[in-house]
């Protein structure tokens, strides 16, 4: 097992870093390994802005509710699924823009960007540093919109922080291989059976270093699925452009 498999198998979320600046040469690093990312058809429908200016940093702080580690890390990303350039490109050749409305020109901006985002997290990583995706920027992504001046056939997916780790949580356990991977067709009984995957999160959670709690994978899944959550993405998509058709 070569260390970049190694480092794969430790990958946990960071939430406390040392309050120290990422270089400029690590950031280049980092951006040039995002940019390097497999991407549908070429397109490379993603933007990645780097928030620099303290008071917006203070502002998506407290829009994602994760002001502490957002404030306090080596450098903070928001990733964009982005096809106004394509837009652009198609009105200058006097083309309709009807093929980048629909869910499919969507879901390839999102797919673009994660890949992207994961190979800056990877990069990170095999440099000794924290990382953390931030869903929370789309907890108001009609005012994250704003503030980060986003055009038409644009989407801010999240926020990614990265920096010199404070601490680190032990690795979460995953599900188990017999509830995620199978041959050729679906399983269904065999992957919704997480008897053992419940007792072994429920260890996990129960003796963890930090933040004990009583619960489990699953206790968590029935909580966040409990509510319709962010249900304005859709109105926001149609405004951008998108029919989600």
């Amino acid at each position: 097992m070569n260390t970049t498999i190694q480092q794969l198998f430790k990958h946990v979320s960071v939430r406390e870093f040392k309050k120290e600046l990422l270089s400029d040469e690590v950031k280049q690093t980092l951006v040039a390994a995002a940019r390097s990312a497999a991407t549908s058809h070429f397109v490379q429908a993603f933007s990645i802005l780097e928030i620099t200016d303290p008071e917006l940093r203070e502002k998506l702080a407290e829009i994602t509710d994760s002001a502490s580690y957002v404030k306090e890390t080596g450098t903070f990303y928001v990733f964009i699924g982005d096809l106004f350039r394509q837009s652009k490109l198609l009105l200058a050749n006097n083309q309709s823009l009807e093929s980048l409305r629909n869910m499919e020109s969507l879901l390839v901006g999102v797919v673009d960007a994660t890949i992207a985002a994961q190979n800056m997290v990877v990069a990170a990583e095999s440099l000794e540093l924290g990382t953390c995706y931030i869903g929370g920027i789309r907890n108001d992504i009609a005012k994250i919109s704003e503030l980060l001046n986003l055009p038409p056939f644009t989407i801010p997916l999240f926020g990614l922080t990265i920096g010199v780790p404070l601490h680190k949580n032990q690795v979460k356990p995953r599900l188990l291989l017999e509830n995620q991977v199978s041959e050729n067709q679906y399983p269904h009984e065999q992957f919704a059976n997480l008897k053992d995957y419940e007792a072994l999160t429920r260890e996990y959670y129960a003796l963890r270093e930090k933040n004990e709690q009583q619960t489990s994978w699953s206790d968590k899944n029935i909580e966040f699925f409990k509510e319709i959550r962010r249900p304005e993405i859709a109105t926001f998509l149609k405004k951008q452009g998108f029919t989600l058709n």
